[in-house]
C-alpha cells in the first residue's frame, strides 16, 4: 500500500523483537492564520526544544490496540477527550476510547473508495477548532482512483459521524493507482497541508514532481475554511503561497516529492518533517526549518525525479543546486530484512519520557526498523536503530499529550516508551 514496487506480503510473525545492535553515523559539524482557526490544544505545555542524544536512550513499546483492518494512521482530535482515531485503509475510522476499541466506526466510507494497489482511505486531520466546530478532513481515493479531500462534521453523537455531512473540498486526478501520498495535517499557521505523490508508475514518467503546472509530487497548502472569492472552489488559496501571482499552480507549497508517506510539524518549533519514499535504492527524510514557527518548506524543491535521496536519478549527472537534500538517506539492501519504504514520523515533545524529548522517530515499512535522530541535527546525523518489529510499519502517530504510537498494517497499534541508558 505504500510502495508497490517493493511491497512485501505481511509476514505474520508471532511476536515483536527488539534489535540488539545499535548503529551510529558520525555527526558533522509568513503566513497569517487561516480565518476561523485557533491554535490546537495540546493537553499540556509544549516542551522547549532540547538536544537529544540517540545513543543515550532505550526505546520500547507496548500494545494498545489489535484486531484492526489495515490501519494506516493514528491521531487525536485536540478536544481533550483522550480518544485515539485510527484510520483503516479499507475505509473506516475507528475510535479507541477509555481503553477499548468501539464497535461502531467513527465514519465508514468503505462503499465510496477504491482499494487496489496503494489506494483507499489514507489520511485524516481534525480542524484546529474541532472542539467547537466539529469539522475534520479525510484523504481518500474514489472508485475511479481520483484523490478526493472531503470535509465531515460531528453532529449529535461525538463518536459516530453521519457520512451525509460530507462536503467535497477538492479532487486531483491520478494517472496510476500508486503514489497517492495521502497524508493531511494542519500546520501551525492554521492552514491544511496535503501531501501528494507523483502520480505513480515508476521513475515519475511524466516528470510531474518538478512540473509547477501539476499538483502531483507536491506539498499543497489551502485554507479549508472558506470557498474561493468567485465560488468556483470549496477552498481558498492563502495569498502567501509561493506561486500566487507567479508561474505555477497557486495551491503548491513545495515540490519535488515522490511519495510523501507521512509528514509532521514539530509542535515545539514548527519544523516540517517528511518521509519521502524512494525508487530502487534510497529512502529519505526531509526537514525544512520554520522561521519564527512558520513557513517551513515554503517554495522548497526536494529534488525528485532529478534526485533520489542525495544522488542523481534522472538525468544520471545532475546539479543539486536549488534543491533541499534530505537530512537522512538510507539504502534498501542491508544485513537482515531489506528496507524498502520509509515511514515518516514525529518529533517527540511529550513529558512522559524526558530522555526522548527532541527525538525525531521514524521507520521502514518493509523491515520494521525504528530509528531516531536529533531534531536539531545537521547532515549526516547520528542515526540509531532502536527496535525491529518484524511487521510492516504503516504509520506513526501522536496523541494529544504528544505521546507517540507505531501502527502496523497487520492490525496493531503500539505505544512507544523510552528510558535513559
Amino acid at each position: 500500500m505504500l510502495h508497490t514496487d517493493f511491497v512485501k506480503a505481511a509476514r505474520g510473525r508471532s511476536r515483536l523483537r527488539f534489535a540488539a545492535a545499535v548503529t551510529a553515523i558520525a555527526l558533522l559539524a509568513g503566513a497569517g492564520p487561516a480565518a476561523g482557526t485557533a491554535p490546537r490544544p495540546t493537553g499540556e505545555a509544549a516542551a522547549a526544544p532540547t538536544a537529544y542524544n540517540p545513543t543515550a536512550v532505550t526505546l520500547g513499546w507496548t500494545k494498545v490496540v489489535e484486531g484492526l483492518s489495515k490501519p494506516v494512521l493514528v491521531t487525536h482530535a485536540g478536544d481533550a477527550s483522550g480518544r485515539l482515531f485510527i484510520v483503516e485503509q479499507s475505509g473506516r475510522i475507528r475510535v479507541f476510547k477509555g481503553g477499548s476499541l468501539l464497535a461502531a466506526p467513527f465514519l465508514n466510507l468503505s462503499a465510496s473508495i477504491s482499494t487496489g494497489s496503494e489506494q483507499g482511505l489514507l489520511g485524516l486531520a481534525f480542524h484546529p477548532s474541532f472542539e467547537t466546530n466539529g469539522k475534520f478532513y479525510v484523504n481518500l481515493t474514489l472508485k475511479d482512483g481520483t484523490t478526493a479531500i472531503n470535509e465531515y462534521r460531528v453532529t449529535t453523537n461525538p463518536d459516530v459521524v453521519d457520512w451525509r455531512t460530507g462536503r467535497r473540498i477538492m479532487t486531483i486526478a491520478q494517472p496510476y493507482p500508486n503514489h497517492n501520498g495521502g497524508h493531511l495535517a494542519f500546520g501551525p499557521d492554521g492552514y491544511l497541508y496535503i501531501g501528494m505523490g507523483d502520480g505513480g508508475s515508476a521513475g515519475d514518467p511524466g516528470n510531474r514532481a518538478q512540473n509547477l503546472n501539476s499538483l502531483l509530487g507536491k506539498m499543497l497548502r489551502i485554507n479549508a475554511n472558506l470557498p474561493s472569492a468567485s465560488g468556483a472552489r470549496n477552498y481558498r488559496i492563502p495569498q502567501t503561497n509561493p506561486y500566487v501571482d507567479k508561474t505555477g499552480l497557486d495551491e503548491i507549497w513545495a515540490r519535488g516529492l515522490r511519495n510523501p508517506w507521512r509528514f509532521s510539524f514539530d509542535r515545539a518549533t514548527g519544523d516540517l518533517w517528511i518521509g519521502d519514499v524512494g525508487q530502487n535504492r534510497y529512502e529519505e527524510v526531509d526537514v525544512s526549518r520554520a522561521v519564527s514557527g512558520l513557513n517551513a518548506g515554503r517554495g522548497t524543491n526536494y529534488g525528485w525525479r532529478i534526485m533520489e535521496g542525495r544522488h542523481c536519478y534522472n538525468p544520471s549527472s545532475c546539479s543539486s543546486g536549488g534543491k533541499v537534500l534530505p537530512i537522512v538517506e538510507y539504502g534498501h539492501a542491508v544485513s537482515g530484512e531489506d528496507n524498502c519504504s520509509v515511514t515518516g514520523g514525529y518529533v517527540y515533545r511529550g513529558s512522559a519520557y524526558p530522555a526522548l524529548v527532541g527525538a525525531y522517530v521514524f521507520g521502514d515499512y518493509c523491515s520494521g526498523r525504528v530509528w531516531t535522530i536529533s531534531a536539531t541535527a545537521t547532515y549526516p546525523p547520528v542515526r540509531v536503530e532502536h527496535l525491529n518489529s518484524g511487521f510492516n510499519i504503516s504509520s506513526f502517530g501522536e496523541d494529544e499529550a504528544g505521546q507517540l504510537y507505531v501502527v502496523f498494517l497487520q492490525g496493531l497499534v503500539y505505544k512507544l516508551t523510552a528510558a535513559p541508558k
